[in-house]
């Protein structure tokens, strides 16, 4: 244990996800060696992501403006959209340059021990989506939902929820990435031939 705000930001730097004790600390100390121009840069950075990042009306990925760039790039295709859970995973799905058309990003996936339900996630503006209304009014038909869940329990429950939910809707066909993905691993993690595989050959869920 060190003293004061040493140990203050030893603690802070290990709540983050991935820095674990010794990683905190090795940082916390190198922040403490840095020089005063790269630690005002950090400064700047995070208060601009604090006051200038805002969510995608549309499909709730960051953005810097009211649409993030592929909702508004109209030379994407508006009848293919992407279900993923967080904005890192609209980036994993990027890096594979097999899929051309539009996300929808959930914002985590279900989990009832952790108190996560269908109202906590942006499922209701799915819905709406497919619907054609809300912010994305505009968009023409929506013939397919890519279920781009990560292969682990509390993902496989949301692309069985979402199934359950979507399947109804004419004209829709829903499908789910392909095999290809280890279970119990996160999609951000995923090689990009391994995702675009599993992209390539997706199958409908039924």
């Amino acid at each position: 244990m060190f003293e004061g705000p040493v140990q203050d930001l030893i603690d802070e730097l290990g709540t983050l996800p991935g820095i674990g004790p010794k990683s905190a600390q090795r940082i916390a100390f190198h922040l403490l060696s840095a020089d005063p121009a790269d630690i005002g840069r950090l400064q700047d950075a995070l208060q601009r992501v604090r006051q200038g990042v805002r969510f995608c009306e549309v499909c709730g990925n960051v953005s810097e403006k009211q649409r993030c760039r592929y909702c508004y790039d109209i030379r994407r295709d508006v009848t293919m959209v992407c279900v993923v859970e967080e904005p890192k995973d609209v980036l994993a799905v990027e890096r594979t340059r097999e899929f051309r058309g539009r996300y929808h990003v959930l914002g985590g996936a279900l989990d009832p021990l952790a108190g996560v339900g269908p109202d906590q996630l942006r499922i209701r503006q799915l819905v709406a989506r497919i619907g054609g209304t809300g912010p994305a009014a505009d968009e023409t038909e929506i013939a397919e939902i890519i279920i781009a869940t990560d292969p682990n329990t509390e993902g496989e429950a949301t692309a069985t929820y979402l199934l359950r939910l979507l399947r109804d809707f004419p004209g829709l066909t829903v499908t789910r990435l392909a095999s290809g993905l280890p279970m119990g691993g996160d999609l951000e993690f995923a090689d990009e031939l391994t995702l675009g595989r599993a992209l390539s050959g997706r199958r409908a869920m039924r």
